[in-house]
């Protein structure tokens, strides 16, 4: 049996190695290494697949919730709700830009952010939304959209786990996420579903103005050089990186039904077993892209699992171990316990098996066998 990944980019890059080298060696002699052809075309062939009238590339994820959010004009002060249960970007941008993070608790169902609960946080100061579509599965796209349109409020879209993932809309079309609310991002960070081989971001919107602000803010400001006129930062997605995704958007489908192939092979041999939940997989299955399939252990501990896996060379993951209230950088005197009951589970039940395209029938057996050898010992 071949080594087990918890992410496999070495099996991976080989399936596409010439056409990764030789876009790389393209880039190097033509030395257009910051804002060349490859990004364009990039950023042509993204707007294309997505659906949407303007994608920005830039440096990375975390810039592109920053820089979405200060495109959007939010001031110290606004608050903002985003989800408790997920990666700590989320919230940090919101710190750093001396806005207030609202947390709220997350459904038991899919670990996305709950929409009653972001009903129950809205204030006269809430000004966005910021769900996030976690471990590939699409939130609550259509009450959210509602809660936003009731009490004026902006919704970003935090889609670094989800590319590719489609959303059912209410009149039976569909939907790329992050490009539902005003302005979506994502991460391309090398273990993401588009991932490049270094660090790479990008924000997309449909509102032509809001398009134009973002173009200036990731580029100092600057719409002419040495003309700034906005307040900017330096995010730009180097040509590198841009010719790797464009080689891997072309494969993103593939890549995601493989994912939801080792989900559906993973979810059959755990069936049964009172101990474990397991993700849920609808009959389409095209709104999830399983970045991690992660299940929950009843009456198990979780913690005693990881280290089983390992000893038997299992990489598994656990995402995430402390819930963002109990941060010592976010936590607050606002929050209730009471407040975060899903949250508080899930960090101690949760734990996510080896995903990736490149996961075999045998490497499958082998994880799962051992995950029911010790939940039901």
């Amino acid at each position: 049996m071949r080594k087990i990944q918890m992410v496999d980019l070495k099996g991976q890059y080989e399936k596409i190695k010439e056409e990764v080298d030789a876009g790389i060696m393209n880039v190097i002699e033509s030395t257009a290494y910051i804002n060349g052809p490859e990004v364009h075309a990039f950023q042509k062939e993204l707007e294309e697949y997505l659906d949407v009238k303007h994608v920005i590339p830039c440096a990375n994820g975390t810039d592109a919730l920053q820089i979405a959010m200060m495109g959007l004009g939010l001031e110290p002060g606004d608050e903002v709700i985003t989800a408790d249960f997920t990666f700590a970007a989320t919230v940090e941008v919101i710190a750093l830009l001396r806005l207030t993070p609202v947390l709220v608790d997350v459904n038991p169902f899919n670990f996305n952010i709950d929409p009653e609960a972001i009903r129950k946080a809205i204030t006269p100061k809430t000004k966005a939304i910021v769900p996030v579509h976690l471990f590939g599965q699409v939130a609550n796209m259509s009450e959210i959209m509602e809660i936003a349109r009731e009490h004026d409020l902006y919704v970003i879209e935090d889609n670094a786990q989800a590319i590719g993932a489609n959303y059912l809309n209410e009149d039976g079309t569909k939907s790329k996420t992050g490009t539902i609310g005003n302005v979506g991002t994502t991460s391309f960070f090398p273990s993401k579903n588009l991932g490049c081989y270094g660090d790479g971001g990008a924000i997309f919107t449909n509102d032509d103005d809001l398009a134009h602000t973002i173009r200036g803010i990731v580029n100092h400001g600057m719409y002419v050089r040495y003309h700034h006129d906005v307040v900017g930062v330096n995010s730009r997605l180097d040509s590198v990186q841009a010719t790797v995704l464009r080689s891997k958007l072309r494969r993103l489908d593939q890549y995601n039904e493989a994912r939801r192939t080792a989900a559906r092979k993973y979810t059959a041999a755990l069936a049964g077993n009172e101990k474990i939940i397991t993700p849920l997989i609808c009959d389409n299955c095209d709104c999830h892209v399983f970045h991690q399939y992660t299940l929950l252990v009843k009456e198990t501990d979780r913690d005693a699992l990881v280290a089983y896996l390992n000893q038997h060379d299992i990489p598994c993951g656990v995402y995430y171990p402390i819930p963002l209230h109990l941060q010592k950088a976010y936590a607050d005197d606002r929050y209730q316990e009471k407040d975060f009951g899903v949250t508080n589970r899930l960090v101690k039940e949760c734990i996510s098996l080896p995903m990736h395209t490149e996961l075999d029938d045998e490497q499958i057996k082998f994880i799962t066998d051992k995950v029911l050898e010790f939940v039901n010992s």
